[in-house]
């Protein structure tokens, strides 16, 4: 139960890290805006990005929230990441970039499958 516990909250924190600090404290950065747009996407689009991914992370971190809820916000991470991996493979081509959000993404998942461990033993 310890372990699950540690490893939860090491995937978690990963994400909390990556999908709501990081884009929160860069999102207005030049390097960032030019991101969106190389992307092809329109310049408000970076920070209606931010504002979910900040709001998805506080749900996951946030023990009271409803279940339901936190299943929402997994999903939502989860559509994130892997349209992310289809705009910088369509813009870009495959390289090596192109597979980072998956690598999150596995992340996402050791976080959802040991949120479910931990909920199963609670039952």
């Amino acid at each position: 139960m310890k372990k699950n516990k540690i490893i939860y909250w090491i995937a978690t924190t990963i994400i909390a890290l990556f999908e709501g600090v990081m884009p929160a404290l860069t999102s207005q950065t030049e390097l960032a805006k030019e991101g969106i747009r190389h992307l092809g996407y329109p310049p408000y689009f970076g920070n209606v990005l931010v504002v979910f991914k900040v709001l998805g992370v506080l749900i996951l971190v946030i023990p009271q929230v409803p279940k339901r809820v936190k299943e929402w916000a997994y999903a939502g991470f989860a559509f994130d990441f892997i349209f992310a991996t289809i705009s910088l493979g369509a813009v870009d081509g495959i390289t090596g970039q192109t597979f980072f959000p998956l690598i999150v993404f596995g992340i996402l998942v050791v976080s959802y499958i040991y949120y479910h461990k931990l909920n199963a033993n609670k039952n």
